[in-house]
């Protein structure tokens, strides 16, 4: 066991500085393209789905939230949302980049859940009855962000710190975890728990990635790094990751019934696009 705290200290010791970098890179962007995001998203029209698919899949914190906010003053459609919310990692791409896991998986993960995110996105405003009614935006998303650990600092070095330190934490408890497991019960017993269930996979992953919190991303995402979950499986909690951005819904949508309608589509979608590409 002493062996096991050890390598799991040093694994992730080891992925700090790759960290740090991802974060520092992020959050240039964040600061520096949120405001045009949020313009180009309210004047996209019908293409709402498609701009929101490819918008959500960059890497900013705060923009399921503000997507939250501008559905809930009926600015965008349900379908924008929903595309937005699929295509948003939330945590996934650090994570990745600092595990160098190869650019080409990262390119692929994040195509699936951009093309994902179109589609149902414009199928949803197909079909969808057009809600007219105006609602009062107030985009303050700081105490969310904050209780998520979505940092809003203005000094981006400062921000990707603690951003940093707080994934760190994360990616540390997970590790040991995951390591203590193998070392009681073994990798192979491990992987045929989780890998081999097509269908139970994606269900359950699904399910953890609703959980509005980086931690849940940060699992999903550490288990398919290690070889314990498919390609499904993993798109599965990170369709339904959206992030903060279901936080933000319930706070300023008064839809309750519709909330839980959104939350319901994610999962769903999610199950069924995991189970899908396994299939595939």
């Amino acid at each position: 066991m002493f062996d096991v705290i050890v390598d799991a200290l040093m694994d992730s010791i080891k992925l700090l500085p790759f960290l740090f970098l991802a974060y520092l890179v992020m959050e240039y962007l964040e600061h520096s393209t949120t405001d045009k995001t949020k313009k180009i998203i309210k004047n996209s029209g019908k293409a709402g789905p498609i701009v929101g698919a490819v918008l959500g899949a960059f890497p900013q914190c705060g923009f399921s939230a503000a997507a939250s906010n501008l559905y809930a003053g009926r600015v965008i459609t349900l379908g924008t949302l929903i595309a937005i919310y699929l295509s948003t990692s939330d945590e996934m791409l650090p994570v990745l980049l600092s595990e160098n896991v190869s650019i080409k998986i990262i390119l692929e993960l994040i195509a699936v859940k951009i093309v994902i995110g179109m589609v149902a996105g414009l199928l949803l405003d197909l079909f969808a009855k057009k809600d007219k009614g105006n609602i009062t935006i107030s985009e303050k998303i700081g105490n969310i962000c904050d209780h998520a650990h979505c940092h809003c600092d203005k000094s981006i070095l400062k921000s990707s710190l603690k951003h940093t330190i707080v994934i760190f934490g994360y990616i540390l408890v997970i590790t040991l975890v995951l390591n203590s497991v193998i070392f009681f019960i073994g990798e192979e017993t491990l992987a045929n728990l989780i890998l081999n269930r097509p269908i139970l996979g994606p269900i359950i992953a699904s399910f953890v990635g609703l959980i509005p919190n980086c931690a849940s991303s940060v699992v999903i995402t550490k288990l398919y790094v290690e070889g314990l979950m498919s390609a499904g499986t993993v798109l599965a909690g990170l369709l339904s990751g959206a992030g903060v951005g279901l936080l933000v819904l319930f706070k300023e949508n008064r839809k309750i019934k519709e909330n839980i309608k959104i939350v319901g589509l994610l999962y769903v979608i999610g199950v069924l696009s995991g189970i899908v590409i396994d299939f595939i």
